[in-house]
């Protein structure tokens, strides 16, 4: 039987981003800011507000990131975040119902037209008194504190008592630490934060075989490392090297593509198997796996990386 999804007071919807739908995982590299995106909303006119979660990759949850409204109006809400070190990362969208701004709302229109302002003024009391708790101890919340009892303070001119709510230092704190009421989660999504070189890089296709010398036309791991410094030179990331394995005999194609080659015609390297090997061999004509290796770390001196074709194709 198939369940339906529940869905919260103040649901949280379309959170990006979401490849197939969070069956795949978006991705970013350490130090990348991306913005995650969700449609927010509740019934009715109270207030609302979001945050935007991360989790690294062992599950920790980071502080979370205020989300703003994007376009007045849209419901659409985003906010920016940076995974800082590479692995499984997940993120999701908190949305919750902000009795504060609801309040203040009320506030701004009622203290000043004289309606009801006993019964508004001890409201914002009591949320004021209830947002102190969720401040860490200390001056911050001392100063809210301060706030509401202001608020409380029925002996005080109305205006006096209101201001000590709209204190910017007191909105500074409340924006750190809002009342959260409410909250619902989405669903997590996966974020897959990969090494720098997976976001750029420059990459050079290389054919060792082509780089021979007289006395023997067809090159090698050893002569084609001649050509790595040039390469890096020109600011080159990565060596791309087509198939290294042995390339197959069996409907071989000749000079300009006919179909009768000679023994001296190479064959294709994306055409993969023979009597000396398949994916798993290197071809005996460029050199051994310790000249392979010893081409890689040739290649690592100069800064470069070395790409190798992963081809199916077989002969």
């Amino acid at each position: 039987m198939k369940t339906t999804e529940a869905i919260g007071r103040v649901p949280v919807r379309d959170v990006r981003p979401a490849v197939e739908g969070g069956g795949r995982p978006a991705k970013a590299v350490p130090g990348e800011t991306f913005q995650v995106t969700a449609t927010v909303f509740r019934e009715g006119h109270d207030a609302v507000g979001a945050d935007v979660v991360l989790c690294d990759p062992a599950g920790r949850r980071g502080p979370w990131t205020p989300m703003r409204e994007l376009v007045p109006g849209t419901d659409r809400w985003g906010a920016e975040v940076t995974p800082d070190a590479p692995g499984r990362w997940t993120f999701h969208v908190e949305a919750w119902s902000d009795p504060l701004t609801t309040w203040l709302r009320h506030a701004r229109i009622k203290i000043p037209a004289g309606i009801d302002t006993g019964l508004v003024l001890e409201e914002g009391a009591e949320l004021y008194e209830r947002a102190a708790a969720g401040v860490p101890a200390g001056p911050d919340r001392e100063r809210v504190l301060a706030a509401a009892r202001a608020l409380g303070d029925d002996s005080r001119p109305l205006h006096t008592r209101l201001a000590r709510a709209l204190a910017p230092e007191v909105d500074e704190i409340l924006a750190r630490h809002p009342l959260r009421e409410l909250v619902t989660a989405s669903e997590p999504l996966p974020l897959l934060v990969e090494r720098e070189r997976a976001l750029y890089g420059s990459w050079y296709e290389f054919f060792p075989r082509s780089e021979g010398t007289p006395e023997r036309p067809h090159g090698t791991f050893r002569t084609a490392a001649r050509r790595l410094k040039p390469i890096a030179d020109m600011g080159f990331d990565v060596v791309y090297l087509p198939p290294i394995h042995p390339i197959g005999t069996t409907f071989r194609k000749g000079r300009n593509n006919t179909l009768t080659p000679g023994p001296e015609d190479v064959g294709v390297p994306w055409a993969i198997g023979s009597p000396e090997g398949g994916h798993d061999a290197i071809h005996p004509d460029l050199g051994t796996l310790e000249d392979f290796q010893w081409f890689v770390e040739q290649a690592r001196s100069h800064g470069l990386e070395v790409a190798l074709d992963f081809a199916l194709q077989c002969s």
